[in-house]
């Protein structure tokens, strides 16, 4: 029976791939990956197992605990905030639902295996919801306990699943004292990878504006050229996880991470920049806008940075200039 393995659920998305490359890099046969879709061939040498599976499916997730002992879990299965809004009872049941499966999941490894389980979950800047514009374009950054109050299923199940996995970790201990599963939880802002398309969030006007100018395709951004939000590259996304995830004791179990925090209008000039012939135009969808208009413009996460040493690698330029330029160049240079 193996033991202290690592699973990836939800490894098949823009942050599974990120994560799979990493984690796989450095040990790939003490790594478990699971999607409900295929895994390319690529990243399944990157771990030891793939399952092609539905963490709704608790016949499967008893399986796999039967045939191994699992001491990490990154829990990255998820239905997106666009998509969300699309069709809220399927991402309830995914969000919700499969979190809660995963969490029993890893109470009854931590059983088996007589030791705690380690139980990472990317939580989002969609917790957060301002009741205005106004009251966003007038606030400081935002810290972990301010504003909760999220406008959106996503958001909901988010900020409910942190909920949870506080619950877990501290109602259904098997013992007084005894710890079970380590919950911790990262409230992730937009994201901005070069290796992977945008799957449905609704921060995805900023890779979209990036890849159509790279791809040389006109873009018409969903929202406001005024419009600002949070966001990290997909490298230091990963690196929180992990960072997070190997922190050897923590004060809390829920953090805020941010690399910068431009409007739509900076992104654009930036990508210009870059592509002088990209044409990007704006036409506002009320229905996202609205949302991203209920989430912060900045967050504050002093806490990672004091309690487990965060520190992002990309600043705005250096996102562009040391990571996402030379990767998407190469990326639709090799397409044609």
């Amino acid at each position: 029976m193996s033991d202290d393995l690592t699973l990836i659920t939800g490894a098949a998305g823009e942050i599974g791939h990120g994560l799979l490359k990493s984690l796989g890099a450095a040990d790939p046969d003490r790594l478990l990956a699971l999607d409900r879709s295929d895994l390319e061939p690529d990243l399944r040498r990157c771990c030891r197992e793939f399952i092609q599976g539905d963490v709704l499916d608790e016949a499967l997730l008893a399986g796999l605990g039967n045939r191994y002992r699992i001491g990490t879990i990154y829990h990255l299965a998820a239905v997106l905030s666009t998509r969300a809004e699309e069709n809220p009872r399927a991402a309830h049941r995914v969000n919700v639902e499969g979190t809660f499966n995963l969490l029993e999941f890893a109470l009854e490894q931590a059983r088996r295996r007589g030791g705690p389980v380690t139980f990472v979950f990317p939580s989002s800047v969609a917790v957060y919801g301002f009741p205005s514009l106004a009251a966003k374009l007038a606030a400081a950054p935002v810290n972990e306990q301010a504003v909760c109050s999220p406008t959106t299923i996503y958001g909901a199940s988010k900020l409910y699943c942190e909920h949870l996995g506080a619950y877990f970790s501290q109602s259904r201990r098997p013992k007084r004292g005894e710890v079970a599963i380590a919950f911790r939880a990262l409230r992730l802002p937009g994201l901005i990878s070069a290796e992977t398309l945008p799957t449905g969030g609704t921060s995805d006007y900023g890779p979209e504006m990036l890849h159509h100018a790279a791809e040389g395709r006109p873009y018409r951004c969903f929202v406001r050229p005024d419009t600002r939000m949070p966001f990290l590259t997909m490298p230091d996304a990963v690196r929180a996880l992990t960072g997070l995830a190997e922190a050897p004791s923590l004060r809390r179990q829920v953090y805020n991470v941010t690399g910068f925090s431009p409007s739509a209008q900076e992104l654009q000039q930036i990508v210009i920049e870059f592509f002088p012939n990209a044409e990007i135009d704006y036409e506002p969808d009320s229905r996202r806008q609205a949302i991203v208009d209920s989430w912060p413009a900045e967050v504050d996460d002093r806490a990672a940075r004091q309690d487990w040493g965060w520190v992002p690698q990309h600043g705005l330029r250096a996102a562009f200039e040391e990571y996402l330029i030379p990767a998407v160049s190469r990326r639709y240079a090799a397409a044609k």
